[in-house]
């Protein structure tokens, strides 16, 4: 089965008649709700915290819904305008934004507490337009992300890498960009359940990943980077609603 980013952009793929199925399919609704759940564990949010959250390529809000679901406050941004407008029908209660992230996000600098992204980071990796560098697109989202956040913000960005170079590659650039942190991969020996998630710290110095799921009786399954982009590897073992103004107020 062909990659859905070998297709189309994701502005052409994700258009109406995807939009809707990809919301009103359950088994999708269910593996997103999942997804973003474990985002946000890996975050590790302060329990007394108000954060202000982004989602990087939002789609219909279906991480929104679950964003909310644990009080937090969100703004989304998303390339497909199909998508977004599911996510305004539907009522969603963070705000959306119609962006191309490839291009760098459009905020202010600190405007973020944290950030997640499910199933969005791989379409950059891709030259699918006329002009487009896949390492300059990474570069202008990853500089504008760490620039988005607050001093010592965590972003959890899960994808879906297609091989070795696109790892490299992806996380190569994230450290050039100032942040630390590195990949980890929950269930690293299930071809089915396995996962990729991007852990980003701002703030300088190297942090200690969180366990990866499936790896409690073998060495821990991730690799971590410091700012230099040199690798090693770690063997240790109901939302309140923004006004409509607010996403407006972040904006550049």
């Amino acid at each position: 089965m062909s990659r859905p980013e070998h297709i189309a952009p994701p502005e052409i793929f994700y258009n109406d008649d995807e939009a809707r199925k990809y919301t009103s399919n359950s088994r999708m609704i269910q593996i997103q709700a999942e997804l973003t759940e474990r985002a946000i564990e890996l975050l590790k949010l302060p329990e007394d915290s108000n954060p202000l959250v982004l989602d990087v390529g939002c789609g219909s809000g279906l991480s929104g819904e679950v964003l909310s679901e644990h009080g937090y406050q969100w703004v989304g941004v998303d390339i497909s305008r199909s998508m977004l407008s599911v996510a305004v029908d539907a009522e969603r209660k963070g705000d959306v934004l119609e962006w191309d992230i490839g291009c760098g996000l459009p905020f202010k600098p600190a405007s973020f507490d944290a950030v997640i992204s499910i199933s969005a980071i791989q379409w950059l990796c891709n030259a699918d337009f006329s002009g487009a560098v896949p390492h300059k697109r990474l570069s202008a989202f990853f500089s504008s992300l760490y620039h988005s956040l607050q001093r010592g913000g965590k972003a959890v960005l899960q994808w879906y890498p297609e091989n070795s170079k696109q790892m490299e590659m992806v996380t190569g650039v994230a450290t050039r960009c100032g942040f630390t942190g590195g990949l980890l991969v929950d269930f690293p020996n299930s071809t089915k359940a396995k996962k990729y998630y991007l852990v980003l710290f701002t703030g300088g110095g190297v942090q200690a990943l969180p366990q990866a799921l499936g790896t409690e009786n073998s060495t821990r399954s991730q690799a971590q980077v410091d700012r230099s982009g040199r690798s090693y590897h770690d063997r240790s073992g109901p939302g309140n609603k923004r006004g409509p103004s607010h996403r407006d107020e972040l904006v550049c």
